[in-house]
């Protein structure tokens, strides 16, 4: 069998993965099957089985990807900001605009791949607490700096945050209430913080 170029292979990596956030987003996890993604891909089931041995190790790479380029994304808007507070607004705003645009694959997250058993311990899960240790890293900061009052259970409060924006948004990604970032930003940092400073 002939060798294939890096560049080729990349190219297969990419139509691959883009192929299976396409039908895993369409289809859901259990719904979805090798086949599909492969036909998706335009390649061959054989061959989809050399690049990933299953389908939960394509819809993490998918994931890893995605939690990546979020990161990114997070690291530099939020701190380019001085103000703890224009941090937390910078924050919950990508947050929001996360679900405008990706609502297939936050509804995936949401409702398929969180609530599955292996989730905890998954990279995916210590993906997700890197994307909300962000959020811990801002309170911190501005606790030290006397911002917020001392002794608040950041945890907490980071909880209570990720799943106020995550019960506002569920109702957008499935087709109901459209969310307004800018609005809705507004009236959840002015809840949210007024509840926490000095």
């Amino acid at each position: 069998m002939p060798r294939i170029s890096a560049e080729r292979r990349q190219d297969r990596h990419r139509s691959i993965l883009d192929a299976a956030r396409r039908v895993l987003v369409e289809k859901g996890l259990h719904e979805a099957s090798m086949s599909d993604i492969a036909r998706g891909a335009e390649v061959s089931d054989g061959l989809l089985y050399r690049y990933f041995d299953n389908k939960r190790a394509l819809l993490d790479a998918v994931l890893k990807e995605f939690y990546e380029s979020l990161l990114a994304r997070l690291e530099a808007e939020v701190f380019r900001h001085g103000r703890f507070e224009d941090q937390f607004r910078r924050l919950v705003e990508l947050h929001l605009t996360t679900f405008i645009e990706d609502p297939g694959l936050c509804r995936l997250f949401i409702s398929e791949v969180r609530v599955a058993s292996n989730y905890r311990g998954s990279e995916t899960q210590a993906l997700n607490r890197r994307y909300t240790k962000v959020l811990l890293r801002i309170m911190e900061q501005a606790e030290k700096e006397r911002r917020i009052r001392p002794g608040i259970d950041l945890t907490l409060f980071r909880d209570l945050v990720f799943g106020g924006i995550e019960h506002l948004a569920w109702r957008h990604v499935n087709g109901g209430r459209r969310l307004k970032v800018a609005e809705d930003a507004a009236v959840i940092c002015t809840i949210l913080l007024d509840g926490v400073k000095p």
